[in-house]
């Protein structure tokens, strides 16, 4: 550490030997760059603050039915493309920069000047959309001009209709031709088709497999239904024999006498014979309903018997009105099953027909059917293309529309063009200060860079250091007393010049305040 102070120090007086050569390139820095500062030329700043609202009442009423274009990505382009070339040549004819070309290259000089000094800065967050406008020159007449030229630019660009709508729509119109002429080919392809293969063509879009599944599920069906028909037939064939034996074994003045219960009895016998076509005696349905049945016949019989002892105390004056009625029910319902069982077999033998001829048809229907879907499937493509491109049409006609009524981008000057009455530049206070500074830190620099130059040993450690050679004392300075006094008033005369510095640097930061005040 004290190795580092040492160096310090050292540098220090080197610096503090030259110090004359500091000071005067301080001075001589310092009063150049002011009287540069004071001949610069005051430069007026105009500005404008422009904003662009993209929040129109039609951009949520149209979603999903225009083409979406994002408001906030049209006017960042416009922005990013404002200073471009053709933009920069308006600027200059609206603003009456071109009285300045004089040659055929002042055009360039005049771009290239409008593209370092125009500024477009977005104030606050970006989807705010507000943008302030700044333009520095000589002449703040000249400044507010092309202020004004550039928010006019800006306000036309954000007017203007997108140029490749007109190109979309027609090429949408051409490929919606081409379509429809696809839809009529593949149109009268298909029905060249169905007329060709009339009768092979597969109903309700099922395939040749499906259909033999359904016409054997059918069959199966017909048949099922057509053995429990028969089921019930036989069993009331076998019912009505019995009921004609009973009535011969009475006699001819005896009669069959029919409950109401006879009625539940014959209904459960059916369910029974339906339930055996489809499940063993095992099955506990069935073992349920044989008792139910076995129950009823000796409740039956219990009635019967009541009946009977009634109707032998009122002397055989008391008749029911179902006597022999239950033979003739039955026949009435043998008739209707065997009719029913009829039908059922001609509904059979038509659902063999069918899956016969399906049958004989392995080698022609998939064939069809394969042909038929490869011919919709390229109908269905283009259809859908087509309407898709009639979407996309109409979606672009109504966009059209939409930005012809003004409403998707609205453009607004919040503060108009204006310049200051007082020039905004040069900043001559900053200005000088930094001249200041660098004229300072130049006096230090040469007075250290002249240390260097012509080295001396200000110290016993670094006359040891620089020799390599033991130093065993030092002798002092001693000035005369007329040395002394010059080098007091040199040292007077040093400060004085340093002061002096300050002081005009002071005295015209004060003229340069005055007159901004002024």
């Amino acid at each position: 550490m004290n190795d580092i102070v040492d160096l310090a120090l050292s540098y220090l007086r080197g610096v503090w030997r030259h110090r004359w050569y500091a000071l005067g390139c301080a001075w001589l820095i310092c009063v150049i760059g002011w009287i540069v500062i004071f001949k610069l030329p005051d430069q007026y700043e105009a500005s404008a603050r422009i904003f662009v609202d993209n929040q129109s009442v039609l951009q949520p009423l149209l979603k999903g039915l225009t083409v979406d274009v994002d408001p906030n990505a049209q006017v960042g382009l416009v922005a990013r493309t404002l200073l471009s070339r053709p933009n920069l040549e308006r600027i200059i004819q609206l603003s009456y920069l071109d009285r300045r070309m004089n040659d055929p290259e002042a055009l360039d000089r005049l771009v290239n000047m409008l593209q370092q000094r125009i500024t477009l800065q977005q104030i606050g967050p970006k989807e705010e959309n507000l943008y302030k406008i700044t333009f520095e020159d000589r002449d703040p007449i000249q400044a507010k001009s092309v202020v004004q030229a550039v928010v006019k630019v800006f306000e036309d660009n954000l007017g203007e209709a997108h140029p490749d709508a007109d190109v979309a729509q027609l090429f949408l119109e051409k490929q919606i031709n081409e379509y429809e002429n696809r839809l009529i080919e593949a149109e009268n392809r298909l029905k060249d088709f169905k007329l060709k293969n009339i009768g092979l063509m597969p109903s309700e879009g099922q395939t040749y497999n499906a259909r033999i599944q359904q016409a054997t599920a059918a069959l199966d069906v017909a048949r099922l239904e057509l053995a429990q028909a028969e089921k019930r037939r036989n069993a009331l064939q076998q019912e009505l024999d019995r009921s004609l034996q009973r009535q011969l074994k009475g006699g001819e003045g005896e009669q069959t006498i029919v409950l109401p219960i006879d009625g539940r009895i014959h209904g459960l016998e059916q369910k029974l014979s339906d339930l055996l076509v489809q499940y063993t005696d095992r099955h506990p349905d069935v073992s349920i309903l044989r008792k139910t049945i076995a129950d009823l016949k000796e409740q039956r019989e219990q009635e019967r018997a009541q009946y009977a002892a009634n109707l032998a105390e009122s002397g055989g004056g008391a008749r029911n009105p179902k006597v022999y009625s239950f033979i003739d029910e039955l026949k009435i319902k043998l008739a209707e099953e065997e009719a029913n069982a009829a039908s059922l077999q001609v509904r059979v033998d038509e659902y063999i027909r069918r899956y016969r001829e399906l049958k004989a048809q392995v080698n022609i229907l998939p064939r069809v059917e394969a042909e038929l879907a490869a011919l919709n499937r390229d109908y269905e493509i283009d259809r859908r293309k087509h309407d898709d491109l009639v979407s996309r049409r109409e979606a672009l006609k109504l966009s059209e529309r939409a930005e012809q009524s003004k409403q998707e981008v609205r453009f607004r000057v919040v503060d108009p063009p204006r310049v200051p009455i007082k020039p905004t530049g040069p900043r001559r206070l900053l200005l000088m200060t930094l001249v200041l500074g660098a004229g300072l830190g130049a006096g230090m620099g040469l007075g250290f860079l002249l240390s260097q130059l012509w080295p001396t040993f200000d110290s016993r450690r670094s006359l040891m250091e620089g020799t390599g050679i033991p130093v065993f004392g030092s002798v002092g300075n001693m000035l005369s007393p007329p040395a002394l006094r010059r080098s007091r008033w040199l040292a007077v005369a040093y400060v004085s010049l340093g002061g002096m510095l300050l002081v005009v640097y002071a005295a015209l930061i004060a003229i340069v305040e005055r007159v901004d005040l002024l």
